[in-house]
């Protein structure tokens, strides 16, 4: 049993989704990132991309799904390491977001990606609803 199947949470399944989605989501820790409230409505994501540049990154944003994604050129050629500890890596990062929030700016700066995020006030709607067609 769901919290998505209680009986006062109707129409709520694809929130469940959502939560089995985020579970699947790759939890490996690479790359480090943080999230920071800025704001009543805004927030900032920043991921540490060390050795990434701009043309490494792809950004997209599908069915309220915020997707990261990183692969770095092999640069070795010709070069002889003796310790490889930065290795060339590809990595994929998700967030969920919630109606209603936008993303905004994304800057990459210092081996820092920046992605600003801003969520728009819901406007507030009352309905009268009548019964058997009769308006109160």
């Amino acid at each position: 049993m769901t919290f998505a199947s209680h009986p006062y949470l109707l129409g709520f399944e694809n929130l469940d989704r959502l939560v089995e989605r985020t579970a699947k989501s790759g939890s490996d820790g690479y790359p480090p990132y943080n999230i920071e409230q800025r704001g009543d409505a805004s927030y900032r994501i920043t991921l540490a991309l060390a050795g990434f540049c701009e043309e490494d990154l792809q950004i997209t944003l599908e069915n309220n799904q915020l997707v990261i994604r990183g692969r770095q050129r092999d640069d070795a050629d010709g070069r002889t390491f003796l310790h490889r500890g930065i290795a060339a890596r590809q990595f994929q990062r998700s967030f969920v977001l919630a109606d209603g929030v936008e993303v905004g700016a994304a800057r990459l700066e210092n081996g820092l990606l920046h992605i600003d995020l801003a969520r728009s006030a819901p406007e507030t709607v009352v309905r009268t609803i009548a019964i058997n067609g009769k308006n109160p």
